[in-house]
């Protein structure tokens, strides 16, 4: 039974025709073009300033009542990241079988090597594509939560804007370059995806929640994880003959970099207003007992 569930998972997510002939086409595939890039971001960062402006104006104070509608939407990017964690491994395997006799003519040696670094030449098609082009257009998913945060008046803040863009940008570029380490880098983000919207389901559902910042310390070991593995394609490229899409990998480390300092700063300014609160509080408490021993005395 479960081999031959494997065989069913490793045809429909790895041999399907229509993913062993991917090719990331910008006039044939919806989103893959530049102009698209350069319209969806600003129109995403201006709709939900508009919203939230438009809130602010009419002064209404309370959330929006949105239902179980961010229960279904943490519940489906968690099921999708977690599909394209098995699609992308099981195609990387794949090709890691299918090509690895191509690997003499370059100094790339072993499965790791490939993940990092892609020889020089690398096209963007096959297996491993496809997925990257389904995380592409996964990204614009979790693009709602956004507004799911301005409808419940909360804080929207310019790391949240920032940080779903990039995301986008990044994804694209790693299809429009045929960039190194993306396949490591889709296996590592799904996998915390499907961790912190399975998360963020559990939480909205009304079951108790983690006594610390579950999904900022999630992003923090994402985000180290990525810089260790950017410092290993760095190495690789100069030491290996050089890796595809090295541009574009270049561009990604400066956001990966940006995005780890705002996510830091965060955590730290988290950190520091809980230990704020904590010490009003046993001020509170002491200034309080003081007070019932005076009244006892009295």
């Amino acid at each position: 039974m479960g081999q031959r569930l494997l065989k069913i998972l490793t045809f429909w997510l790895s041999e399907h025709p229509s993913i062993v002939n991917f090719r990331w086409n910008p006039t044939q595939l919806w989103g893959s073009t530049w102009s698209f890039l350069f319209t969806a971001i600003p129109a995403y960062i201006a709709a939900a300033t508009t919203l939230h402006l438009l809130l602010t104006l009419f002064r209404r104070r309370r959330p929006v009542p949105l239902g179980p509608i961010p229960a279904a939407h943490s519940l489906s990017v968690a099921l999708i990241s977690a599909v394209i964690f098995v699609g992308t491994l099981l195609s990387a395997a794949a090709e890691i079988r299918d090509t690895r006799w191509l690997w003499g003519r370059t100094k790339i040696t072993t499965p790791l090597q490939w993940l990092l670094c892609f020889p020089l030449g690398t096209r963007p098609s096959g297996r491993v594509f496809f997925w990257s082009y389904a995380f592409y257009l996964s990204r614009f998913l979790p693009l709602l939560r956004t507004f799911f945060t301005v409808l419940r008046r909360r804080k929207l803040t310019i790391f949240t804007l920032f940080n779903q863009s990039i995301l986008i940008i990044m994804s694209f570029l790693w299809l429009e370059f045929s960039q190194s380490f993306q396949v490591l880098a889709i296996l590592l983000t799904t996998v915390l995806y499907s961790v912190v919207y399975g998360y963020r389901f559990w939480t909205e559902m009304g079951l108790p929640r983690a006594r610390f910042p579950f999904v900022v310390n999630c992003q923090v070991v994402l985000l180290v994880c990525n810089l260790v593995c950017h410092f290993m394609v760095l190495l690789l490229h100069l030491f290996k003959g050089g890796c595809n899409g090295i541009g574009a990998w270049g561009f990604n480390s400066v956001l990966n970099g940006a995005i780890l300092l705002l996510v830091l700063k965060f955590y730290v300014t988290k950190m520091h207003s809980r230990k704020s609160m904590a010490a009003d509080d046993d001020a509170s408490s002491t200034h309080s007992g003081t007070v019932n021993t005076k009244e006892k005395d009295t």
